[in-house]
């Protein structure tokens, strides 16, 4: 049959697809592992082999292909029933049942289990919780045990299912994922083996399976090798994709289901292995050759479509230095004069304006926002720049985390602002009020109601006694807003990160890290000579500027894209900026710890800058907001450039300063005029 639906396919592609299918091999080949590259077109390729194998007379019924997402396998299924359509045509009947065992394998998971559900154990009317149901069946076993009224907090039911998923689908010990993950909760361990047995047992008793279950008992069927003969002998061939982002979980399951490798193909990319806050363990992809004996076939696919050779020479040089990797240097036909830039700025406030004022200068050349994307570490380091976008007049989404300005705490500290500044604000004085213990929605509707027709209402509100179980917690916020109507703007908003982080310990286990927000918003809030103006400008906030907490925003056919590193894997821009490209944020200072930490670190870098498809800036901030490291209260460090991109590898950058190396007040107040008019001058004609 003729194979001219492969010779779009590159030579590498080609032997990947070609692999094992043959007159020399029949139709299941050895176990064959492909390292597909950033933007070598892995899925165009997985496609191709899944549809040559049906071509060739591969059953589709018997083919099992895993995913990480079941978009992701429904658009798989698409591209090859149209490839099997153009060469077998519309009437072969072939694909009539074509690919009935594509999906996740958390999906896949559940239809074995419902078949083989008497030969282990299981009702086979189970049902699924959900992580929410999940949380909440934990919820009630934590409370049954008496854990909810512990005199020190207990960890609440998410951070419980957490720690209880981590432990199953890394086949770690508790004791060692307390330790690497949750060192705070260690203290709680026999507790949270007592809760952890007590949830199973609520489980089995309800007949009810949870996420994590899909895979543990599928696992634990395997692991008798009846039933995984069984279960391996439905399938002649096993593919697997992104197989760099799987957990020990899932590799123990392929390994019983394809004990030889026969017919196994697992695709991925070591570089890009960077989810391993999900148990996913590069380790997997990296061992995967000698779990054979002979070992895996290994393809690699290192030509690129996506970016030009100078960013792949940069993006090279960075990976280059990993401790242990499959080799692979991505190359291309897209040649460009222009390489990545390094930008050196003063501080996030330049970082902010820069980006603005060079996605507004590329939309002008015809780039649209959609077109462009801000990359960062984590969420919390966008905030300057939303600010300024929202203060600009720019729309953009944010994916990875909440909009700054949307999140909690935030909110939490600015209704503490707006109520000093306006007592009778009835949002944000019923917001206020609840952050105190004791106080709930009637308790603070009547308290509200109380103030609301004095002419002092705050001098009414001190009047008031002191709630019951609120307590010294009252007094310090009665005298916390006579105090901001005495002190001077910006020291009020420390007063009351100062009164609120308390609060904040009390009401998010996740606290540190919410504190650095926190701590942002106060240098934010610095760079405005009022509390009132402040507030203002926050608040001014047009509809279709906006970006919605879902996604999209509502009134604008055109955004720009906000994303973490994470977020961003697997998409693609014309134009990337990375912000904070500082030792700090990337490496996290989180993601120093271990030499494993620190190289998943480089290959998040790595991953950011291979998303830019014609232009990659990288953001290089002198002076970093990184909150209270010095003694006197000075918050401001000087930062290095990422320990990633040393000395070596500068030859593969432009770098540069702006706005100027070292500028004058008058050169700095003049750049910021001509910022301003321009913005000016371009809104009248939105």
């Amino acid at each position: 049959m003729s194979a001219a639906y492969l010779e779009k396919l590159n030579d590498r592609q080609r032997s990947a697809v070609e692999h094992g299918i043959g007159p020399d091999h029949g139709l299941v080949g050895g176990p064959l592992l492909i390292i597909a590259g950033a933007g070598s077109g892995k899925t165009n390729t997985l496609a191709h082999r899944v549809a040559h194998l049906i071509v060739n007379g591969a059953d589709p019924r018997r083919i099992l292909l895993m995913t990480f997402s079941r978009r992701a396998a429904a658009e798989m299924s698409r591209r090859v029933e149209r490839i099997c359509t153009q060469v077998l045509g519309a009437g072969s009947g072939v694909m009539t049942d074509a690919l009935a065992w594509a999906g996740t394998f958390h999906g896949i998971g559940a239809r074995l289990l419902r078949i083989y559900a008497e030969q282990i154990g299981l009702n086979v009317d189970f049902t699924i919780h959900d992580r929410e149901d999940s949380a909440d069946l934990m919820n009630l076993v934590r409370h049954e045990l008496g854990f909810s009224k512990t005199e020190s907090r207990f960890p609440t039911k998410g951070t419980c299912l957490a720690i209880y998923s981590r432990t199953v689908n890394s086949q770690t010990p508790l004791n060692d994922v307390l330790r690497n993950w949750y060192p705070w909760v260690s203290g709680w361990e026999s507790q949270l083996k007592a809760l952890f047995a007590g949830y199973v047992e609520a489980k089995q008793a309800q007949n009810v399976l949870d996420y994590d279950d899909l895979l543990l008992y599928w696992a634990q069927m395997v692991s008798d090798p009846l039933l995984a003969a069984d279960i391996g002998g439905r399938f002649d061939h096993v593919l697997v994709d992104e197989y760099q982002d799987t957990n020990k979980l899932q590799s123990s399951v392929l390994m019983a289901l394809k004990p030889g490798g026969r017919g196994l193909t697992v695709v991925g990319d070591d570089a890009q292995s960077i989810y391993s806050f999900r148990a996913a363990t590069v380790r997997n992809i990296l061992d995967f050759p000698k779990e054979f004996s002979p070992p895996a076939d290994v393809i690699t696919l290192d030509r690129n479509y996506r970016s030009t050779q100078t960013i792949l020479a940069a993006a090279n040089g960075v990976i280059e230095l990993a401790r242990e990797r499959f080799t692979k240097n991505l190359w291309t036909d897209r040649q460009s004069a222009e390489r990545p830039k390094l930008l050196t700025v003063r501080d996030e406030s330049d970082q902010a304006n820069y980006i603005v004022e060079q996605v507004l200068a590329n939309r002008e050349t015809g780039m649209r926002l959609k077109q462009q994307a801000v990359l960062f570490r984590a969420s919390n380091h966008s905030g300057p720049l939303e600010v300024e976008l929202t203060r600009r007049n720019i729309p953009f989404v944010k994916f990875g985390g909440l909009k700054f300005l949307d999140s909690a705490h935030v909110k939490d500290m600015l209704a503490v602002l707006r109520f000093a500044q306006n007592p009778r604000d009835r949002v944000a004085g019923f917001r206020l009020l609840q952050m105190l213990p004791g106080i709930g929605p009637q308790t603070a509707g009547k308290i509200l109601d109380a103030i609301a027709a004095d002419p002092e209402p705050l001098m009414t509100l001190a009047e008031i006694p002191s709630p019951p179980k609120s307590g010294d917690d009252w007094v310090r916020l009665v005298e916390l807003l006579q105090g901001l109507r005495r002190s001077g703007w910006p020291a009020e908003i420390a007063m009351v990160r100062t009164w609120y982080e308390p609060h904040l310990d009390r009401i998010h286990e996740d606290a540190e890290t919410r504190k650095a927000d926190l701590l942002q918003l106060e240098q934010i809030a610095s760079g405005y000579p009022s509390r009132e103006r402040f507030l203002t400008e926050l608040t001014l906030d047009p509809p279709d500027a906006t970006s919605d907490q879902a996604g999209v925003p509502l009134l604008d056919e055109d955004y720009l894209i906000l994303s973490t590193i994470h977020s961003a894997k697997g998409q693609e821009w014309r134009a990337v900026f990375m912000l904070n490209v500082v030792d700090g944020c990337i490496p996290s200072d989180l993601g120093t710890g271990t030499t494993h930490d620190l190289e998943e670190e480089r290959r998040l870098l790595y991953v950011g800058m291979t998303r830019a498809k014609d232009s990659l800036t990288l953001m290089v901030p002198q002076r970093f907001f990184t909150g209270g490291q010095h003694a006197q209260g000075d918050r401001h460090v000087y930062a290095s450039r990422t320990r990633f991109i040393p000395a070596t590898l500068l030859q593969f950058f432009e770098t540069g300063t702006w706005p100027l190396a070292n500028p004058t007040t008058a050169e700095r107040n003049a750049q910021q005029i001509r910022i301003d008019v321009a913005a000016r001058m371009r809104d009248m004609w939105r």
